[in-house]
């Protein structure tokens, strides 16, 4: 009878411990869409913002010309141009205007912006208000159509991938104009 009792012990502690290891729903398992998105943007900013910030501030107005860069934007205006847009995905995505300056047509950003200490804070806040935006996407509003920057509808998961897509994008300039000053990028360190 000992046997027994030692075996029913050990079967029903077997049990248990495989009971708890089990997750109690599936749903506990599943990321939310926002922290997908997050997780990924997480990723570009950590690579496009060291990046920015690698670049001595002697060096913000550089690009190159040599080749075919002839007429390129500044390292600036590079930085500039992934933070105006980041703040317009993010208020497309919000459905208001972006909330600071985004400059003109050009895409530049604003022209009042030039030293490295303000350029970078533009980038940086607009990786912060990109992500904002991009935590109020759940799986209601995920696929409700809303307006673009250029005008046509477009879901919000599609403009949060813009907004993702688009400074990884330009980091490979980013990438191509620190290399070309002899800086190895953070990323690469």
């Amino acid at each position: 009878m000992h046997r027994i009792d030692w075996k029913f012990f050990s079967l029903l502690l077997v049990v248990s411990s495989v009971l708890s290891l089990a997750p109690t729903t599936k749903a506990a398992e599943q990321p939310t869409v926002s922290e997908v998105l997050k997780g990924n943007l997480d990723y570009v900013q950590n690579s496009v913002v060291p990046a920015a910030e690698a670049m001595p501030a002697d060096k913000f107005s550089f690009a190159p010309t040599n080749g075919e860069f002839k007429g390129v934007r500044t390292y600036a205006q590079l930085i500039k141009h992934i933070a105006v847009w980041n703040y317009r995905f993010g208020a497309s995505i919000l459905e208001e205007k972006p909330p600071v300056d985004t400059g003109g047509a050009d895409e530049n950003g604003p022209d009042t912006l030039n030293s490295k200490a303000e350029v970078t804070k533009y980038l940086a806040d607009s990786f912060a208000y990109l992500q904002k935006a991009i935590a109020t996407i759940d799986q209601k509003n995920l696929l409700v159509p809303i307006k673009a920057p250029w005008g046509k509808p477009v879901t919000r998961l599609g403009m949060a991938v813009s907004g993702i897509d688009h400074p990884f994008d330009l980091y490979g300039q980013m990438v191509e104009y620190l290399r070309l000053n002899g800086i190895v990028p953070p990323a690469s360190r």
